[in-house]
């Protein structure tokens, strides 16, 4: 390995465990030394790293929980075990993929556009469980990824009768006996829950199998904590639509996840927030103090056990119900503590702004905050809290006056009778007067900014800067790899040299880049060697179509010198996300931001920071959370370790409302506008003003009857007025494969796009520059429009260009000197 993936996979291994959450624990573990072990399970030899679709990355190789066990010293009884059953999923798989392309034709579609990401339940089998020595494992995996959704069946969300019987029979046969969760995303454990111990290992990365060692020899401690909750398939509410292949109802307004689970007063299996530890900790509430509506809270968080570790302290707010329902508690700061050794106590300060907890009011078109008492709750879950404050708010305040602009649905938001929050004694009360906060009123006139060098572009050249760079890498665009500068990457934009206009370079994420391992290069630009495009997706194609991939773009004769551009796997978003710990995700986007100079990639198209909506949702690996203050602040800490390179960018997507894949393309989600700003867009406008990424991506579905990257309301009066991005507005990667089969929906039109305030339609197509000619000569498209798009990717081109350069003359430097 280079000297940068031996540092950068030291670093994920080294904070990796504080990604697993340890759900249930009987102190059997950690072990004391390596020892003869049984491993079992479908992620024993096949542990999965990450998902399927734009989140792989083609790292160097990854560790296994068999490779990273052996390693760590452990001799592993079961290795026949492993070997019949890779045989008899490897037949179920043959039979899978033939079946997903058998159904897809009778829909009339294509299974490669259908069924991308399609998850094959885990096959029944019979197998001895005959491996010796007094301690088991049984890794349990599941892998999903974008383009399909998860299912509530056995083998998916659900686990088979093979796996209950094996795990609970293990649970008796052994002395010590540890269930790991090789997962993305929940699964119902209901059957399993008497086994003692429980880890969610989660999908770490290239390094997930080492971590797992560490953490059975206790040589790294689990600090993780749910950020999803967990519970029974038939417990997770059913108010709202999911699945439908056209119109998805948001019915359920604002009462997602805890939202939902903590005002309806239903009991998780595990609640948001929680999770425990190799050790124990007492965490006690400090001053807390307001000014000018900040309120900030002590805490005194001290390890009470004989391990060293980290605890995670959580705040969270009950607000008044008035006019306005309101969830039980909503999440407001958390904070988590450095490694604690027994007996040693830190303080932390946990703030935040009042003004961040309004409430959306449709009537009005304002954000407030009601009259009332605001009950401040410490704690480590959302369900194991303590009273340490009441805010008393005189008088309403109206935070900020906008406008209703995302249209209606054709339903009214779903209202539970919330458990009441109860008014507890003897702790402190701050009054707070609503004439403190100065009503910020939104300006939705934003200046039209061109520049001389946009103006002097014909129509043609116009279009085509509004348009990924398209051509001889055209036919696999659909899966990202349009790119002729950096091979593997996911697209780029037109340059202009003789206007010295640069082009940006783009690389799917968002678990690390997803490049070429190895490539060559010639007058042409760059080719990979070995590789086009991830086997998930080659095994979906029509057989001429698999068998042309493998043998002619995927092989073949190598011409000229061969250069490698290895990357490194971090963790899935769930899991980074579940380290809590901000520190950690701005290192790993660091991390990122260092192989993207290395490759001379500009933007990255992640992070993704969607809400968990559903834990149906196939892509939900890739996202942080179901609440927008975990997503919002992780989207802004990725982004500012990326972007402390110079000339790197981020591209947070997808903007907004996607929270399926089915039917991605063409599904219109209904959601009311209360819904959207409190849920949907409220992590975007967080990650947007404490880090102002470079770009952002639109998402595929419709939002309220209209794609969001034909809404200008969305674009330009949200995203550029309301939150102030000052970035550039890229779209999904729209392709023309979309027009194959019936839809209800139309596809994404490029020149309304680019009406709208887009300033990308990517990965690009003849077709699009056709749209955007047709939309000028008939004047649905303005050149002024143009203009003012192309101004922002000329000026962000020449950015992160210019930052490049710079930064490649002073490394030319270092290394003369």
């Amino acid at each position: 390995m280079y000297d940068y993936e031996r540092e950068h996979n030291e670093i994920l291994r080294r904070r990796g465990a504080e990604c697993a959450v340890l759900l249930k624990s009987d102190g059997s573990f950690p072990l004391d030394a390596p020892c003869e072990l049984a491993l079992y399970g479908s992620g024993a030899r096949r542990t999965v790293k990450g998902g399927t679709g734009s989140g792989e990355v083609n790292s160097r190789f990854y560790v296994t929980a068999e490779d990273g066990l052996e390693a760590a010293g452990f001799t592993l009884s079961t290795k026949t075990w492993m070997d019949r059953y890779d045989e008899i999923r490897a037949e179920a798989r043959k039979r899978f993929i033939k079946d997903l392309k058998r159904a897809a034709l009778k829909r009339g579609t294509l299974a490669v556009i259908d069924c991308m990401g399609a998850v094959m339940p885990e096959p029944e089998y019979d197998l001895p469980l005959d491996g010796t020595g007094d301690t088991a494992v049984y890794v349990l995996s599941r892998i999903s990824g974008e383009g399909s959704d998860r299912q509530p069946v056995a083998g998916d969300i659900l686990l088979t009768g093979t796996e209950i019987r094996q795990i609970l029979r293990l649970e008796k046969q052994y002395a010590r006996f540890l269930l790991v969760l090789n997962v993305g995303g929940p699964v119902d454990l209901t059957p399993v829950m008497s086994v003692k111990n429980v880890l969610l290992l989660s999908q770490l990365g290239g390094e997930t199998g080492n971590i797992l060692a560490d953490i059975l020899l206790g040589k790294s401690t689990p600090s993780g904590k749910l950020t999803t909750t967990w519970t029974a398939w038939e417990e997770y509410p059913a108010v709202g639509d999911f699945g439908d292949r056209y119109d998805t109802r948001y019915r359920e307004g604002i009462y997602v996840g805890y939202r939902y689970f903590d005002s309806v007063g239903r009991e998780p299996l595990f609640p948001f927030g929680y999770g425990l530890s190799y050790t124990s900790f007492e965490v006690t509430a400090g001053t807390v103090t307001e000014e000018a509506g900040r309120i900030c809270v002590g805490a005194s968080v001290k390890n009470t056990g004989s391990r060293s570790g980290k605890e995670v302290v959580q705040l969270y707010v009950s607000q008044p119900e008035g006019r306005l329902d309101k969830p039980y508690q909503v999440l407001a700061a958390f904070a988590k503590t450095e490694e604690l050794g027994p007996g040693e106590e830190q303080q932390l300060t946990l703030s935040f702004d009042l003004r961040d907890l309004a409430s959306y009011d449709a009537e009005r078109a304002a954000w407030i905050l009601e009259a009332g008492e605001y009950i401040l709750r410490l704690g480590t879950s959302s369900r194991d809290t303590k009273a340490a404050a009441r805010v008393r708010l005189h008088g309403e305040a109206i935070i900020r006056q906008g406008k209703n602009c995302l249209g209606k649905p054709d339903f009214a938001d779903w209202k539970p009778e919330r458990q009441p929050a109860g008014t507890p004694e003897g702790v402190p009360v701050l009054p707070v007067y609503a004439a403190v906060f100065q009503i910020e009123n939104v300006d939705y006139a934003l200046p039209e900014e061109t520049d001389p060098l946009a103006a002097s572009l014909s129509d043609e050249e116009l279009c085509l800067l509004n348009i990924g760079a398209f051509g001889r890498k055209g036919a696999v665009s659909a899966v990202g790899e349009a790119s002729s500068s950096v091979a593997g990457a996911a697209g780029e934009t037109v340059r202009f040299a003789e206007k010295e206009i640069p082009g940006l370079i783009m690389a799917d994420g968002p678990a690390g880049l997803r490049l070429s391992r190895q490539y060559t290069r010639d007058e042409n630009g760059a080719h990979a060697v070995g590789e086009t495009m991830p086997e998930s997706v080659i095994e979906l194609m029509p057989a001429p179509s698999a068998f042309f991939i493998r043998h002619f773009m995927s092989g073949g004769k190598v011409k000229g010198e061969i250069f490698e551009q290895y990357c490194s796997a971090i963790p899935i978003g769930t899991a980074l996300a579940q380290s809590w710990n901000l520190a950690f995700a701005e290192q790993c986007g660091d991390l990122v931001g260092d192989e993207m100079e290395r490759f001379g990639v500009h933007l990255w198209l992640a992070p993704a920071l969607n809400i968990h909506r559903n834990i149906r949702c196939g892509r939900n690996f890739e996202y942080f959370s179901e609440d927008p203050l975990i997503s919002g602040r992780f989207a802004a800490a990725v982004t500012n370790g990326v972007q402390k390179h110079p000339g790197c960018g981020t591209t947070v997507k997808h903007f907004a409302a996607n929270n399926q894949e089915t039917n991605r393309y063409g599904n219109n989600s209904l959601v009311s506008e209360r819904a959207m700003r409190e849920i949907y867009l409220k992590g975007f406008e967080i990650a947007v003003k404490e880090s102002q990424p470079h770009a952002l991506m639109t998402s595929y579905n419709l939002l309220n009857g209209v794609h969001t990257s034909e809404r200008r309301d969305l674009t330009e009066d949200v995203l550029r007025a309301e939150f102030g991005f000052q970035g550039i507005v890229m779209t999904d990667w729209i392709i023309g494969a979309l027009n194959f089969g019936k839809k209800k929906y139309a596809v994404p039109n490029a020149a309304k796009i680019a009406d709208a305030g887009g300033d990308l339609v990517m990965p690009g197509g003849k077709g699009d520059l056709i749209a955007m000619l047709k939309g000028l000569k008939d004047g649905s498209l303005s050149r002024r429009q143009l203009e003012i798009n192309a101004a922002r990717v000329i000026r962000m081109a020449k950015k992160l260009n210019g930052e490049a350069a710079v930064r490649r003359a002073a490394g030319k430097e270092e290394n003369n000197a």
